[in-house]
């Protein structure tokens, strides 16, 4: 189990990948594996790169490494009868065609249980509307990275307010561009730095009832699921 956790901190997908079968060959539980091995490892690489110790090119590798050990795992835990603990969507909106900062949220917050809907980019308001009705998620997550894309965000929170699907969501911003400031003005729930950030939050959001989280009080949070 150590050795796998290495393996994804390191980053190293093939022997992450061969690590996890010889595990379930020895007859490993795969919930064991995924909660005391797998999201342990990217707890730790978000950890490590919040504190500045690694960067972003260390932090998608790890992730990928993580990714290709679940493809392994994921049949397995379908056959225990393991679901996901619940529904997010995520993507970057009208006009912004980045998603490496998105695609690395979509990653942390699939290894932490969840199932995520990822939109992809360019997304426009009516779209994540729809996908909302479609799938009843209860965290939208919104990425921009271009200061002229940012008002797609206030954009897309007012087509869902309009819906009247507001009170049934949670909604998470985040991006290069995006801030605490502007989060709280355009009426978000949430402004996560980065992929750590925005898990933390889903974990936190699960069953609890929809409020908007001040910027103390996101960093207690951060603080105390650390």
């Amino acid at each position: 189990m150590d050795q796998l956790k290495n393996f994804i901190i390191e980053g190293n997908e093939e022997k992450a990948v061969e690590k996890v079968k010889q595990l379930l060959e020895d007859g490993m539980s795969p919930e064991l594996i995924l909660n005391d091995a797998m999201i342990a490892a990217l707890d730790k690489v978000g950890d490590l790169f919040q504190e500045g110790v690694i960067y972003l090119p260390e932090m998608l590798i790890a992730a990928r490494a993580m990714q290709a050990g679940m493809e392994i795992l994921k049949p397995r835990l379908v056959e225990k009868g393991v679901k996901p603990k619940g529904k997010v969507v995520i993507g970057t909106v009208k006009g912004d065609l980045h998603d490496i900062g998105k695609d690395l949220v979509v990653m942390a917050v699939e290894n932490a249980g969840f199932e995520v809907i990822n939109l992809g980019t360019d997304i426009s308001p009516d779209k994540f509307v729809e996908a909302i009705k479609t799938h009843n998620p209860f965290v939208v997550g919104l990425s921009a990275l271009l200061t002229t894309t940012m008002d797609a965000m206030r954009h897309t929170i007012t087509a869902i307010e309009k819906a009247g699907l507001r009170q049934q969501v949670k909604i998470m911003v985040g991006g290069a561009v995006v801030s605490q400031k502007f989060s709280d003005e355009i009426g978000a729930d949430y402004y996560g730095a980065d992929s750590t950030d925005a898990r933390n939050f889903v974990q936190e959001s699960l069953g609890s009832p929809r409020k908007k989280y001040t910027d103390y009080e996101r960093k207690v949070q951060v603080i105390e699921s650390e």
